[in-house]
Protein backbone atom coordinates (compact mmCIF):
# COMPACT_ATOMS: atom_id res chain seq x y z
CA UNK A 1 0.00 0.00 0.00
CA UNK A 2 1.24 3.47 -0.86
CA UNK A 3 2.33 5.64 2.06
CA UNK A 4 -0.43 8.26 2.31
CA UNK A 5 2.14 10.95 3.15
CA UNK A 6 4.11 10.50 -0.08
CA UNK A 7 3.40 13.00 -2.83
CA UNK A 8 1.64 11.82 -5.97
CA UNK A 9 4.05 10.49 -8.67
CA UNK A 10 4.46 12.74 -11.72
CA UNK A 11 5.49 11.78 -15.25
CA UNK A 12 7.17 14.05 -17.78
CA UNK A 13 5.40 13.53 -21.11
CA UNK A 14 7.05 13.44 -24.54
CA UNK A 15 6.68 17.23 -24.82
CA UNK A 16 8.47 17.81 -21.51
CA UNK A 17 5.28 18.77 -19.64
CA UNK A 18 4.37 17.94 -16.05
CA UNK A 19 0.81 17.66 -14.74
CA UNK A 20 0.95 19.20 -11.26
CA UNK A 21 -1.53 17.90 -8.60
CA UNK A 22 -4.34 20.23 -7.59
CA UNK A 23 -3.13 20.69 -4.01
CA UNK A 24 0.21 22.02 -5.31
CA UNK A 25 -1.49 24.29 -7.85
CA UNK A 26 -3.58 25.85 -5.06
CA UNK A 27 -0.37 26.73 -3.22
CA UNK A 28 1.48 28.14 -6.25
CA UNK A 29 -1.34 29.81 -8.15
CA UNK A 30 -0.28 31.29 -11.51
CA UNK A 31 3.25 32.24 -10.44
CA UNK A 32 6.19 31.91 -12.82
CA UNK A 33 8.72 29.22 -11.84
CA UNK A 34 12.39 28.74 -12.59
CA UNK A 35 14.44 25.54 -12.44
CA UNK A 36 16.82 25.99 -9.50
CA UNK A 37 18.39 22.54 -9.22
CA UNK A 38 18.21 19.23 -11.06
CA UNK A 39 19.87 15.86 -11.52
CA UNK A 40 18.88 12.46 -12.84
CA UNK A 41 17.03 11.96 -9.52
CA UNK A 42 15.35 15.29 -8.79
CA UNK A 43 13.92 18.62 -9.98
CA UNK A 44 13.64 21.78 -7.86
CA UNK A 45 11.52 24.68 -9.12
CA UNK A 46 11.29 27.99 -7.23
CA UNK A 47 9.53 31.33 -7.66
CA UNK A 48 12.09 33.85 -9.02
CA UNK A 49 12.66 37.22 -7.37
CA UNK A 50 11.10 36.25 -4.04
CA UNK A 51 12.64 37.28 -0.72
CA UNK A 52 11.85 33.79 0.56
CA UNK A 53 14.52 31.82 -1.33
CA UNK A 54 14.48 28.03 -0.91
CA UNK A 55 18.04 26.79 -0.29
CA UNK A 56 17.29 23.34 1.13
CA UNK A 57 14.47 20.99 0.20
CA UNK A 58 13.69 17.30 0.46
CA UNK A 59 11.57 14.50 1.91
CA UNK A 60 11.20 13.36 5.50
CA UNK A 61 12.29 9.75 5.83
CA UNK A 62 15.98 8.98 5.84
CA UNK A 63 16.36 12.57 7.05
CA UNK A 64 14.25 13.00 10.20
CA UNK A 65 12.79 16.18 11.64
CA UNK A 66 15.20 15.82 14.58
CA UNK A 67 18.08 15.78 12.08
CA UNK A 68 16.82 19.00 10.48
CA UNK A 69 16.42 20.77 13.82
CA UNK A 70 19.89 19.66 14.91
CA UNK A 71 21.34 20.91 11.61
CA UNK A 72 19.76 24.35 12.04
CA UNK A 73 20.97 24.50 15.63
CA UNK A 74 24.51 23.23 15.00
CA UNK A 75 25.17 25.64 12.14
CA UNK A 76 23.32 28.54 13.83
CA UNK A 77 20.91 29.02 10.96
CA UNK A 78 18.53 31.97 10.73
CA UNK A 79 15.41 31.43 8.65
CA UNK A 80 12.24 29.39 8.36
CA UNK A 81 12.02 25.59 8.19
CA UNK A 82 8.68 24.49 6.69
CA UNK A 83 7.46 20.90 6.94
CA UNK A 84 4.33 19.67 5.16
CA UNK A 85 2.77 16.36 6.22
CA UNK A 86 -0.72 14.86 6.48
CA UNK A 87 -1.81 17.24 9.23
CA UNK A 88 -0.83 20.33 7.22
CA UNK A 89 2.09 22.74 7.14
CA UNK A 90 4.22 23.75 10.12
CA UNK A 91 6.77 26.59 10.04
CA UNK A 92 9.65 26.87 12.54
CA UNK A 93 11.40 30.25 12.80
CA UNK A 94 15.09 30.15 13.76
CA UNK A 95 17.42 32.93 14.93
CA UNK A 96 21.07 31.85 15.13
CA UNK A 97 20.02 28.23 15.49
CA UNK A 98 17.43 28.69 18.24
CA UNK A 99 13.67 28.37 17.75
CA UNK A 100 12.02 31.76 18.31
CA UNK A 101 8.51 31.08 16.97
CA UNK A 102 6.37 28.53 15.13
CA UNK A 103 3.19 28.49 13.07
CA UNK A 104 0.89 25.70 11.95
CA UNK A 105 -2.12 25.06 9.72
CA UNK A 106 -2.99 21.97 11.79
CA UNK A 107 -6.31 22.59 13.50
CA UNK A 108 -5.35 21.17 16.87
CA UNK A 109 -2.29 23.45 17.00
CA UNK A 110 -4.18 26.70 16.35
CA UNK A 111 -3.75 29.25 19.16
CA UNK A 112 -7.45 29.22 20.01
CA UNK A 113 -7.39 25.41 20.25
CA UNK A 114 -4.43 25.62 22.64
CA UNK A 115 -6.33 28.13 24.79
CA UNK A 116 -9.31 25.76 24.81
CA UNK A 117 -7.08 22.81 25.71
CA UNK A 118 -5.57 24.75 28.62
CA UNK A 119 -9.00 25.77 29.91
CA UNK A 120 -8.38 29.49 29.23
CA UNK A 121 -11.19 29.80 26.67
CA UNK A 122 -14.69 28.27 26.49
CA UNK A 123 -16.15 26.63 23.39
CA UNK A 124 -18.89 29.22 22.89
CA UNK A 125 -16.41 32.11 22.81
CA UNK A 126 -14.15 30.08 20.53
CA UNK A 127 -16.93 29.63 17.97
CA UNK A 128 -17.60 33.38 17.96
CA UNK A 129 -13.91 34.05 17.34
CA UNK A 130 -13.84 31.56 14.47
CA UNK A 131 -16.70 33.40 12.86
CA UNK A 132 -14.87 36.74 12.82
CA UNK A 133 -11.25 35.54 12.66
CA UNK A 134 -10.61 36.12 8.98
CA UNK A 135 -9.93 39.87 9.18
CA UNK A 136 -6.62 41.66 9.48
CA UNK A 137 -6.42 41.36 13.26
CA UNK A 138 -4.98 38.19 14.78
CA UNK A 139 -7.18 35.87 16.82
CA UNK A 140 -5.02 36.50 19.89
CA UNK A 141 -5.39 40.27 19.62
CA UNK A 142 -9.17 39.99 19.26
CA UNK A 143 -9.39 37.72 22.30
CA UNK A 144 -7.38 40.11 24.47
CA UNK A 145 -9.23 43.21 23.23
CA UNK A 146 -12.59 41.57 23.96
CA UNK A 147 -11.28 40.55 27.42
CA UNK A 148 -12.06 36.91 26.64
CA UNK A 149 -8.45 36.02 27.48
CA UNK A 150 -5.91 37.76 29.72
CA UNK A 151 -2.70 38.98 28.06
CA UNK A 152 -0.65 36.79 30.42
CA UNK A 153 -2.64 33.68 29.47
CA UNK A 154 -2.23 34.51 25.78
CA UNK A 155 1.55 34.74 26.19
CA UNK A 156 1.70 31.40 28.02
CA UNK A 157 -0.56 29.80 25.41
CA UNK A 158 1.65 31.12 22.60
CA UNK A 159 4.70 29.49 24.17
CA UNK A 160 2.73 26.28 24.71
CA UNK A 161 1.62 26.45 21.06
CA UNK A 162 5.21 26.68 19.80
CA UNK A 163 6.23 23.73 21.98
CA UNK A 164 3.25 21.70 20.74
CA UNK A 165 4.14 22.42 17.11
CA UNK A 166 7.75 21.30 17.62
CA UNK A 167 6.70 18.17 19.52
CA UNK A 168 4.14 17.37 16.82
CA UNK A 169 6.81 17.78 14.14
CA UNK A 170 9.14 15.33 15.86
CA UNK A 171 6.46 12.64 15.48
CA UNK A 172 6.30 13.15 11.69
CA UNK A 173 7.84 10.22 9.81
CA UNK A 174 7.04 11.22 6.23
CA UNK A 175 6.33 14.42 4.35
CA UNK A 176 8.43 17.12 2.71
CA UNK A 177 10.41 20.14 3.89
CA UNK A 178 12.18 23.28 2.73
CA UNK A 179 14.36 25.89 4.42
CA UNK A 180 14.50 29.59 3.51
CA UNK A 181 17.17 31.91 5.02
CA UNK A 182 15.04 34.91 5.91
CA UNK A 183 14.79 37.29 8.85
CA UNK A 184 12.08 36.05 11.28
CA UNK A 185 11.40 39.66 12.28
CA UNK A 186 10.04 40.29 8.76
CA UNK A 187 6.76 38.51 9.51
CA UNK A 188 6.11 40.47 12.71
CA UNK A 189 6.19 37.37 14.90
CA UNK A 190 6.08 37.23 18.69
CA UNK A 191 9.70 36.38 19.40
CA UNK A 192 10.28 33.78 22.12
CA UNK A 193 13.50 32.55 23.70
CA UNK A 194 13.66 28.75 23.45
CA UNK A 195 16.44 26.16 23.38
CA UNK A 196 16.34 24.03 20.24
CA UNK A 197 18.30 21.20 21.87
CA UNK A 198 15.95 21.12 24.88
CA UNK A 199 12.94 21.07 22.56
CA UNK A 200 14.42 18.14 20.61
CA UNK A 201 15.15 16.07 23.74
CA UNK A 202 11.79 16.80 25.37
CA UNK A 203 9.94 16.22 22.11
CA UNK A 204 11.54 12.83 21.45
CA UNK A 205 10.75 11.79 25.04
CA UNK A 206 7.11 12.78 24.54
CA UNK A 207 6.87 10.89 21.25
CA UNK A 208 7.99 7.69 23.00
CA UNK A 209 5.73 8.21 26.03
CA UNK A 210 2.68 9.14 23.97
CA UNK A 211 3.08 5.91 22.02
CA UNK A 212 2.98 4.09 25.37
CA UNK A 213 -0.11 6.01 26.54
CA UNK A 214 -2.03 5.29 23.33
CA UNK A 215 -1.67 1.55 23.86
CA UNK A 216 -4.21 1.95 26.68
CA UNK A 217 -6.12 4.90 25.23
CA UNK A 218 -7.23 4.00 21.67
CA UNK A 219 -8.20 7.55 20.63
CA UNK A 220 -9.15 10.98 21.94
CA UNK A 221 -12.77 10.10 21.14
CA UNK A 222 -12.71 7.00 23.37
CA UNK A 223 -14.97 6.82 26.42
CA UNK A 224 -13.70 6.76 30.02
CA UNK A 225 -15.54 4.59 32.56
CA UNK A 226 -14.95 4.36 36.32
CA UNK A 227 -14.31 0.78 37.43
CA UNK A 228 -15.55 1.33 40.99
CA UNK A 229 -12.16 0.59 42.50
CA UNK A 230 -11.30 3.08 45.24
CA UNK A 231 -7.73 4.32 45.61
CA UNK A 232 -6.85 6.70 48.43
CA UNK A 233 -3.54 8.21 47.33
CA UNK A 234 -4.65 9.87 44.09
CA UNK A 235 -2.60 12.85 42.94
CA UNK A 236 -4.25 16.22 42.40
CA UNK A 237 -4.39 15.68 38.64
CA UNK A 238 -5.78 12.16 38.99
CA UNK A 239 -8.48 13.30 41.42
CA UNK A 240 -9.47 16.11 39.05
CA UNK A 241 -9.95 13.66 36.17
CA UNK A 242 -11.97 11.27 38.35
CA UNK A 243 -14.19 14.13 39.55
CA UNK A 244 -14.82 15.19 35.94
CA UNK A 245 -15.87 11.64 35.03
CA UNK A 246 -18.24 11.64 38.03
CA UNK A 247 -19.69 14.93 36.76
CA UNK A 248 -20.69 13.22 33.52
CA UNK A 249 -17.76 13.85 31.20
CA UNK A 250 -16.84 10.64 29.43
CA UNK A 251 -14.90 11.38 26.24
CA UNK A 252 -11.09 11.59 26.53
CA UNK A 253 -10.88 14.85 24.55
CA UNK A 254 -13.54 16.52 26.74
CA UNK A 255 -11.87 15.36 29.94
CA UNK A 256 -8.51 16.77 28.91
CA UNK A 257 -9.99 20.11 27.88
CA UNK A 258 -12.00 20.43 31.09
CA UNK A 259 -8.96 19.55 33.22
CA UNK A 260 -6.87 22.34 31.68
CA UNK A 261 -3.63 20.35 32.00
CA UNK A 262 -2.90 20.04 28.27
CA UNK A 263 -3.15 17.01 26.00
CA UNK A 264 0.13 15.26 26.87
CA UNK A 265 -0.26 15.57 30.65
CA UNK A 266 -3.94 14.64 30.38
CA UNK A 267 -3.06 11.44 28.53
CA UNK A 268 -0.35 10.68 31.08
CA UNK A 269 -2.81 11.04 33.97
CA UNK A 270 -5.42 8.88 32.24
CA UNK A 271 -2.78 6.25 31.53
CA UNK A 272 -1.79 6.22 35.21
CA UNK A 273 -5.44 5.83 36.24
CA UNK A 274 -5.81 2.93 33.80
CA UNK A 275 -2.68 1.27 35.18
CA UNK A 276 -4.03 1.59 38.71
CA UNK A 277 -7.39 0.13 37.71
CA UNK A 278 -9.38 3.25 38.60
CA UNK A 279 -10.75 3.77 35.07
CA UNK A 280 -10.96 1.88 31.82
CA UNK A 281 -11.01 3.41 28.36
CA UNK A 282 -13.13 1.90 25.60
CA UNK A 283 -13.26 2.80 21.90
CA UNK A 284 -16.33 4.95 21.27
CA UNK A 285 -19.03 3.59 18.96
CA UNK A 286 -19.42 5.14 15.52
CA UNK A 287 -21.59 8.24 15.83
CA UNK A 288 -24.35 8.98 13.36
CA UNK A 289 -25.93 12.42 13.11
CA UNK A 290 -29.71 12.59 13.35
CA UNK A 291 -32.32 15.22 12.52
CA UNK A 292 -31.58 17.92 9.94
CA UNK A 293 -27.80 17.50 10.33
CA UNK A 294 -28.12 13.77 9.75
CA UNK A 295 -30.17 14.33 6.60
CA UNK A 296 -27.63 16.83 5.21
CA UNK A 297 -24.70 14.49 5.91
CA UNK A 298 -26.49 11.45 4.47
CA UNK A 299 -27.39 13.30 1.25
CA UNK A 300 -23.85 14.61 0.85
CA UNK A 301 -22.25 11.26 1.64
CA UNK A 302 -24.29 9.44 -1.01
CA UNK A 303 -22.97 11.57 -3.85
CA UNK A 304 -19.45 11.63 -2.35
CA UNK A 305 -19.42 7.82 -2.35
CA UNK A 306 -20.67 7.81 -5.96
CA UNK A 307 -17.98 10.25 -7.10
CA UNK A 308 -15.27 8.49 -5.11
CA UNK A 309 -16.04 5.06 -6.57
CA UNK A 310 -15.77 6.34 -10.14
CA UNK A 311 -12.65 8.47 -9.60
CA UNK A 312 -10.72 5.95 -7.50
CA UNK A 313 -11.17 3.35 -10.26
CA UNK A 314 -9.05 5.64 -12.46
CA UNK A 315 -6.87 7.00 -9.64
CA UNK A 316 -6.36 4.35 -6.92
CA UNK A 317 -4.77 6.80 -4.44
CA UNK A 318 -7.63 9.34 -4.68
CA UNK A 319 -8.33 8.89 -0.94
CA UNK A 320 -4.95 10.50 -0.30
CA UNK A 321 -5.89 13.51 -2.46
CA UNK A 322 -9.24 13.95 -0.67
CA UNK A 323 -7.53 13.84 2.73
CA UNK A 324 -5.01 16.46 1.59
CA UNK A 325 -7.83 18.66 0.34
CA UNK A 326 -9.68 18.55 3.67
CA UNK A 327 -6.49 19.42 5.56
CA UNK A 328 -5.82 22.41 3.28
CA UNK A 329 -9.26 24.03 3.53
CA UNK A 330 -9.42 27.54 5.04
CA UNK A 331 -11.57 28.57 7.98
CA UNK A 332 -14.32 27.84 8.83
CA UNK A 333 -14.21 24.58 6.84
CA UNK A 334 -10.89 23.52 8.37
CA UNK A 335 -12.61 23.55 11.77
CA UNK A 336 -15.70 21.74 10.47
CA UNK A 337 -13.61 18.87 9.08
CA UNK A 338 -10.85 19.01 11.72
CA UNK A 339 -9.72 15.44 12.59
CA UNK A 340 -12.54 14.03 10.41
CA UNK A 341 -11.66 10.76 8.69
CA UNK A 342 -12.61 9.95 5.10
CA UNK A 343 -14.01 6.41 5.00
CA UNK A 344 -12.79 3.83 2.50
CA UNK A 345 -15.91 4.43 0.36
CA UNK A 346 -15.27 8.20 0.19
CA UNK A 347 -17.93 9.29 2.70
CA UNK A 348 -17.03 11.38 5.76
CA UNK A 349 -17.46 10.26 9.36
CA UNK A 350 -19.93 12.31 11.41
CA UNK A 351 -18.32 11.69 14.81
CA UNK A 352 -15.76 14.50 14.76
CA UNK A 353 -18.16 16.78 12.92
CA UNK A 354 -20.52 16.69 15.93
CA UNK A 355 -17.74 17.84 18.25
CA UNK A 356 -16.53 20.49 15.82
CA UNK A 357 -20.02 21.99 15.46
CA UNK A 358 -20.50 22.18 19.22
CA UNK A 359 -21.38 25.69 20.40
CA UNK A 360 -23.04 26.88 17.18
CA UNK A 361 -26.75 27.61 16.81
CA UNK A 362 -28.67 24.82 15.05
CA UNK A 363 -29.24 26.89 11.90
CA UNK A 364 -25.57 27.82 11.75
CA UNK A 365 -24.58 24.17 12.16
CA UNK A 366 -26.73 23.15 9.19
CA UNK A 367 -25.44 25.99 7.02
CA UNK A 368 -21.76 25.31 7.79
CA UNK A 369 -22.12 21.55 7.25
CA UNK A 370 -23.92 22.07 3.93
CA UNK A 371 -21.35 24.60 2.70
CA UNK A 372 -18.45 22.36 3.74
CA UNK A 373 -19.89 19.33 1.94
CA UNK A 374 -20.49 21.47 -1.16
CA UNK A 375 -16.79 22.46 -1.15
CA UNK A 376 -15.79 18.80 -1.06
CA UNK A 377 -18.32 17.82 -3.74
CA UNK A 378 -17.08 20.61 -6.02
CA UNK A 379 -13.47 19.45 -5.60
CA UNK A 380 -14.44 15.86 -6.49
CA UNK A 381 -16.44 17.03 -9.52
CA UNK A 382 -13.32 18.81 -10.76
CA UNK A 383 -11.29 15.67 -10.11
CA UNK A 384 -13.85 13.62 -12.07
CA UNK A 385 -13.42 15.88 -15.10
CA UNK A 386 -9.65 15.61 -14.79
CA UNK A 387 -9.42 11.84 -14.33
CA UNK A 388 -12.37 10.64 -16.44
CA UNK A 389 -12.65 13.31 -19.10
CA UNK A 390 -15.49 15.80 -19.55
CA UNK A 391 -17.83 13.42 -21.42
CA UNK A 392 -17.57 10.47 -19.03
CA UNK A 393 -17.76 12.75 -16.00
CA UNK A 394 -20.77 14.78 -17.20
CA UNK A 395 -23.42 12.67 -15.45
CA UNK A 396 -21.45 12.54 -12.20
CA UNK A 397 -20.81 16.29 -12.24
CA UNK A 398 -24.51 16.98 -12.81
CA UNK A 399 -25.38 14.74 -9.86
CA UNK A 400 -22.90 16.65 -7.72
CA UNK A 401 -24.36 20.00 -8.74
CA UNK A 402 -27.92 18.81 -8.06
CA UNK A 403 -26.99 17.53 -4.60
CA UNK A 404 -25.16 20.77 -3.79
CA UNK A 405 -28.33 22.73 -4.61
CA UNK A 406 -30.35 20.35 -2.44
CA UNK A 407 -27.94 20.72 0.48
CA UNK A 408 -28.03 24.52 0.41
CA UNK A 409 -31.84 24.49 0.18
CA UNK A 410 -32.00 22.14 3.18
CA UNK A 411 -29.78 24.53 5.12
CA UNK A 412 -32.06 27.45 4.25
CA UNK A 413 -29.80 29.28 1.82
Amino acid sequence: MKDKHVMDPLTIDSSGRLSVPGYAVRQLGQQQLELTSYSSRHLLFTVPGEEEVVVLSGSIGEITVADLLSFCNMFRKTGVLSVTAECGRRDLYFQNGEVVFAGSTCRREALEEILLELGKLDAQTLEKVRGIGSGTRSVGKMLVESKAVAAKDLWLATRHQVESIVYGLLAVVSGNFHFSPEDPERDGIVRLSMSTQNLIMEGLRRVDERELFMRRIPSLEAHVILTGREVEDLSGGEKKIVDLVLDGRRVVRELIRASGVGEFDGLRILYQLCERGVVQVDESPEVELDGALGDILAIGNRVLALLFKAISAAKPDFLHEVTRFLRSLPQPYSFLFGDTEVRSNGSVDGGHIIANLEGLEEGDKEKLLAEGLCELIYMECQAARRELGADKAAELVQAGQDVSDTLMNRAGR
